[in-house]
């Protein structure tokens, strides 16, 4: 243990010798100077951008963020006020005249105005809890938002009055609720989110929704600005048939709630034509599977002739904005791991108009990124690339090339050597399906060496890594290796059928289809087959286990956040309601053999791999209970490993920079002793 801890205080010494003209790796600490843009805001006439800057306090150890605002050509950039508090959430006024925000207060969280012409602000709620989802109503008289109104919990006992000054024990929490904490929140007090308006003058918010029913998401306003559209679960089962819900309307006058759609199946996120017609939402029919396309619908304001508009598009679709004439909307959806923006006409006609949205998710290359549309048709949105996180960037009407009008990192970025990203495809020896992934090669790489392989497994493992900026990935090529992360089957991005194959079947063929990438390097001359690692976190810590426990390649493994059994994982996890038949048939003690076959645990006894095991000690999502039972088995057969608990982490471990530092400092640690050897 005396040589690990050496090596973990001198783990980022990098494996290079630089000139003092050379520029470095990317350090560990770079990770604090980062920034990106978020959720930006283009003005009504296109002229002007608002945006949320992002950053971390290196003293707080947190993130920060406010709001700035740029010219459509990069030009004045400037903050939005001179408050230093969090601010988000910038939504213009329909005739770009104001922007409402949202913004912290030593109270609380409130919605603000900015007056456009002036610079002034106000403040104009005085709210119980944070505003979301706000939205201007088309006249701009009123602003919608929802907001969470709290209940009381079930009453059990009455308990005497404790004496005045008695340092009694704090009281029991009680709940009755399915669903009753979720991971990274702790226990969710009890209480239901409602829809409420608010003067955009300022004034009392009047609440419009009522019931014991959640009312969350995005709202849009009728043309009129009689009626708001939204999505909510108002069935009398709503808390069991937990992926349901429809399409309402509420009349702000009379609080009506009129329901629109019917399906079995998310309906959700409408928005309203300009010309007050038709109704677009994302929506499936729930056939109960791992994996399901949410498809673009449109309907008439009232309801009627629901009809499928993306359906010749094999790729799920997201963050929909109509056109100003009402004759299409633009969306982004994911392909081959890159999220790009596209329009699709009422005819079903779909035009491509950009790539490399994202970048707000700095540790690990997953999607994520915003866009938003003026009403002659320019685009703003969140671009990334390997090189650097969210920018922003423009694309012009009838504009082919988008251009970039920000270089937020420039001054960190710029002096650092960063790994290049290389896209390979592969057969897989299973049946021959084509896979995607990607190689890292270490800074200042030499194709006469052969180099140590790092195979980092994405989480989901519903979900995708792509060709976008990762911290985490830079810090382990940097310290020398070759890192290799691929999309095998059940990743999102490659259709319906391709993300379904782990239906019922998971982990099974996708352990082949990381396994063949791996073959494909070292036949390939890439990496030295002597020197194999692989690590993970959550789904990706699920197929880190399952590789050491199938095969005894890699010289060591870093598993993090992982499922070992799927038995106690399903009835502990904040999630544990929603695995059963759409993950395995039937609950746990109905289908005992196969939640345990496909439970890594099942595996433990042929593991001879050096194992580190790393989990946050707040987690809920993938207990601290399933990565012990992984060392602990490993412990007792005396197999090489130690448990890394990160305190205060959740699922999210690397969520503050300092945990992300920790996570990629004792993987590189734990992996150089063994790369050594």
């Amino acid at each position: 243990m005396y040589k690990f801890s050496i090596l973990l205080v001198t783990i980022f010494c990098f494996q290079f010798s630089f000139g003092q003209s050379e520029k470095l790796p990317f350090q560990p600490l770079d990770v604090f100077e980062l920034e990106y843009v978020s959720d930006p805001q283009i003005s009504p006439d296109g002229t002007q951008v608002v945006y949320r800057r992002n950053g971390f306090d290196i003293m707080k150890d947190n993130a920060k963020g406010n709001l700035w605002i740029v010219n459509i050509d990069g030009s004045s950039n400037r903050k939005l006020t001179s408050r230093e508090v969090r601010e988000s959430q910038a939504r213009w006024s329909p005739n770009g005249d104001r922007i409402a925000f949202v913004s912290s207060t030593k109270e609380g969280t409130e919605v603000y105005m900015y007056w456009v012409n002036t610079g002034q602000i106000a403040k104009l709620s005085q709210l119980e809890k944070s505003p979301s989802s706000l939205t201007w109503s088309p006249n701009g008289n009123l602003l919608a938002f929802t907001m969470k109104i709290d209940e009381k919990a079930p009453v059990i006992i009455k308990t005497p009055a404790k004496p005045k000054g008695a340092e009694w024990a704090k009281p029991a929490r009680i709940t009755d609720r399915l669903k009753h904490e979720a991971d990274g929140a702790g226990y969710i007090e009890p209480g239901f989110t409602h829809i409420f308006i608010l003067p955009a003058e300022a004034g009392t918010p009047r609440q419009l929704t009522n019931n014991n029913y959640n009312h969350r998401g995005s709202l849009s306003f009728s043309a009129n600005g009689k009626e708001i559209y939204f999505s909510s679960n108002r069935h009398e089962n709503w808390e069991y048939d937990f992926r349901n819900s429809e399409v309402y309307k509420v009349n702000i006058d009379t609080e009506e709630i009129t329901q629109l759609t019917t399906q079995q199946g998310p309906d959700y996120s409408p928005m309203v034509s300009p010309d007050g017609k038709k109704v677009a939402f994302i929506s499936f029919k729930d056939k109960v599977q791992t994996y399901q396309l949410r498809q673009l619908y449109i309907m008439n304001a009232d309801g009627s002739k629901r009809q499928l508009l993306s359906g010749d598009l094999d790729r799920s679709i997201s963050n929909i904005t109509w056109d100003k004439e009402s004759k299409g909307l633009y969306f982004t959806y994911d392909d081959k791991g890159n999220t790009k923006i596209a329009r699709i006409s009422l005819s079903k006609k779909i035009s491509h108009l950009a790539n490399n949205v994202g970048g707000t998710t700095l540790g690990r290359p997953y999607p994520s990124g915003s866009y938003s549309v003026s009403q002659n048709g320019t685009i703003v949105y969140t671009q990334t690339r390997p090189e650097y996180p969210a920018e922003l960037a423009v694309i012009q009407p009838k504009q082919r090339t988008p251009k970039l009008i920000m270089k937020l990192n420039e001054d960190v970025l710029s002096h650092r050597e960063l790994s290049k990203v290389e896209e390979v495809w592969y057969k897989s020896s299973f049946d021959g399906r084509n896979i995607q992934g990607w190689i890292v090669k270490p800074p200042f790489y030499d194709a006469s060496k052969k180099y140590p392989l790092l195979v980092e497994n994405h989480g989901g493992p519903i979900l995708n890594y792509g060709d976008r900026f990762t911290a985490e990935i830079q810090l382990y090529a940097a310290d020398g290796y070759v890192v290799f992360y691929p999309n095998p089957r059940g990743s999102t991005s490659y259709g319906e059928e391709f993300g379904n194959l782990l239906f019922n079947n998971y982990p099974s063929e996708d352990y082949n289809d990381v396994m063949d990438g791996v073959d494909y390097l070292v036949d390939n001359g890439i990496v030295d087959n002597n020197k194999l690692f692989v690590t993970g976190g959550s789904a990706g810590g699920i197929m880190t286990a399952w590789m050491i426990g199938k095969n005894n390649r890699f010289k060591a493994a870093v598993v993090v956040k992982p499922v070992m059994n799927w038995i106690s994982k399903t009835l502990v996890a904040d999630n544990y309601y929603g695995y059963a038949n759409s993950r395995y048939p039937g609950q746990p003690w109905e289908n005992f053999e196969t939640y345990w076959k496909f439970s890594p645990i099942s595996l433990v006894g042929n593991i001879e791999t050096p194992t580190m095991v790393m989990v946050g000690m707040n987690d809920l999502r993938t207990p601290p209970s399933e990565a012990k039972q992984l060392y602990h088995a490993l412990k007792l057969r005396k197999i090489e490993t130690v448990l890394v608990e990160l305190p205060g982490a959740s699922h999210g471990i690397a969520r503050r920079p300092s945990q992300l530092i920790s996570k990629v400092a004792h993987t590189l640690a734990w992996l150089r002793k063994y790369n050594e050897k």
